[in-house]
């Protein structure tokens, strides 16, 4: 009997095609799937699809085709331990298939044939009525205020280099605050924090080593410094492939972070409110191909 299988797609990723999709779904049909695809139209799709299939099945096989985003909404509609996902990467950064070593879409296609899969830890991310899941990465301070100034237009028109723009603009209106962070039983004074659940960070620069999608464990990057040129260095280690350390900058791990302060929030590249937020793992939350 084949084995179903939800593809939920972003038409407006970078990479999609209708001829595309067709020759995903016409492999995994002769694999033994009978496929199913539903093409999102607005940013809460994604979520509404992934718990219309657990709605619908016990056990779904769901496929999250875009980018990371596509991903984070999908991951936003599944009921927790009951799914298995797998990512086919059309966006433009997909940072999920570089932590899974996902080169091309027909490799995709290859794994999600296989089937082989490992339990995924996501993080959740909680404060004044906002509940948002994340796979990838959280952070406040100053990345939250880069993505929360990102300009619809600029982003149209200039992709990632909006983002750009905007840190630009927030390194010129500089937030010198503090924020306090407790976790791992202790309290810190940071600038900005990060809380990574992979190690890459905006494609391909790795930002903390050893943070991984199947741990139970957030590796949680704090700068304590609040100097442009800290960030600065910063930037230059994570580029020359070093990962965040140094003079100003703490990394330990953690399951759960509080962070206090009122400064922006993303999660997964899209801004999401102020703090202050709770952050903890939720590990077990579904299977993923890898």
């Amino acid at each position: 009997m084949p084995r179903s299988c939800t593809l939920i797609i972003n038409p407006t990723s970078g990479s999609y095609s209708a001829s595309l999709v067709d020759r995903v779904t016409a492999r995994l049909a002769a694999a033994g799937f009978s496929p199913s695809v539903l093409l999102t139209g607005g940013p809460d799709d994604a979520a509404a699809f992934a718990a219309r299939a657990c709605a619908e099945e016990d056990h779904p096989f769901i496929v999250a085709g875009g980018g990371d985003g596509t991903m984070n909404g999908v991951i936003n509609g599944l009921v927790p331990g009951r799914a298995t996902l797998a990512f086919l990467p059309l966006g433009t950064a997909n940072v999920c298939a570089r932590e899974l070593g996902i080169g091309s879409v027909d490799e995709a296609v290859r794994r999600i044939i296989r089937r082989e899969a490992r339990p995924l830890s996501v993080g959740l991310l909680e404060g004044f009525g906002v509940s948002r899941r994340f796979f990838l990465m959280a952070g406040a301070g100053f990345d939250g205020f880069v993505v929360e100034g990102v300009l619809g237009e600029e982003k149209k028109r200039f992709g990632k280099g909006a983002y750009l723009l905007s840190a630009l603009r927030t390194l010129s209106a500089w937030d010198g605050r503090p924020m306090e962070v407790e976790a791992a039983g202790a309290r810190r004074s940071c600038h900005s924090v990060i809380v990574c659940n992979a190690a890459r960070y905006g494609g391909s620069f790795v930002l903390a080593p050893g943070a991984s999608l199947f741990e139970p464990r957030f590796r949680v990057v704090c700068v304590e410094a609040g100097r442009r040129r800290d960030y600065l260095r910063l930037a230059l280690r994570v580029a020359a492939g070093r990962g965040a350390a140094g003079a100003g900058v703490t990394v330990f791990d953690a399951d759960t972070v509080t962070i206090g302060g009122n400064k922006a929030v993303q999660v997964d590249g899209d801004f999401i409110c102020h703090g202050p937020v709770t952050i903890r793992s939720l590990p077990d939350f579904a299977r993923l191909v890898v």
